[in-house]
């Protein structure tokens, strides 16, 4: 099954973009995907092709008009796939909703621009995701859709080498991946950790797994609590005491 991308942007140009190279390229070229572009501007209805208008109730920047918008969505059929809006209002996207998408027929991804999009089109089609990136906000919704296209793209059959190169990697086990290194054996005074020469695969296996803990506690607390279901210890290992009630 191919899975099929339908990007609804203002800048059809960019796309594949960089998604034309490299193993998405491949992918491209052999049909394992799809991708196909939708110019919302071609659902305006007046002579000047508007898509977006001032804010109600005032402020700086302009809002994509959500009449063109569904005009422009409804011309496209979902066919079961997820359709995606690109917004910093909206749920960060995580590895595992990107694995769900993989698996499925593909996506239709709605880009934003300027101040965004008007909220009555959220509130009419509410089978609408409204995904972010990250807590960042960039110049529209292409580049964020770019990247959530690689990171499905990726996990679909026979588009990667290894069908476990996708497994033992950051996020899929709600973890951080443990550190890699290759040849020269000594760079700069700096040596592959022992363990890692050793032809020990149960000594590489925990050091990888402790490794892969330890990094995570320490740079991403946030996704350590998760993975624990309980509050991060401190540092040192210490558990935290729970001072009794006074008698």
């Amino acid at each position: 099954m191919t899975f099929a991308a339908t990007i609804l942007t203002l800048y059809p140009e960019m796309f594949p973009g960089p998604l034309g190279h490299s193993i998405a390229g491949r992918a491209l070229a052999d049909a394992k995907w799809a991708c196909e572009t939708v110019q919302i501007r071609d659902f305006a209805t007046d002579k000047h092709r508007t898509v977006d208008d001032t804010p109600a109730g005032g402020g700086a920047g302009m809002v994509l008009k959500c009449d063109v918008l569904a005009r422009a969505l409804d011309s496209v059929p979902a066919a079961g796939r997820a359709i995606l809006a690109m917004t910093p209002r909206g749920k960060p996207i995580t590895q595992q909703r990107i694995r769900e998408l993989a698996s499925g027929p593909g996506v239709i991804i709605l880009c934003g621009r300027f101040e965004g999009f008007d909220e009555r089109l959220f509130e009419a089609q509410p089978e609408i995701e409204q995904v972010s990136l990250a807590d960042i906000v960039l110049s529209g919704g292409e580049m964020a859709a770019l990247t959530i296209l690689d990171a499905c793209i990726r996990l679909i059959p026979g588009v990667m080498g290894a069908a476990s190169s996708g497994a033992e990697e950051s996020y899929e086990n709600g973890l951080l991946e443990y550190p890699h290194y290759t040849r020269p054996q000594e760079w700069e005074g700096r040596t592959i950790p022992e363990v890692l020469r050793s032809g020990d695969h149960a000594k590489i296996a925990a050091w990888r797994k402790a490794r892969s803990e330890d990094d995570t506690r320490s740079r991403r607390p946030d996704l350590w609590e998760r993975h624990e279901g309980a509050r991060v210890q401190p540092a040192s290992g210490a558990q935290r005491k729970t001072k009794e009630p006074d008698q």
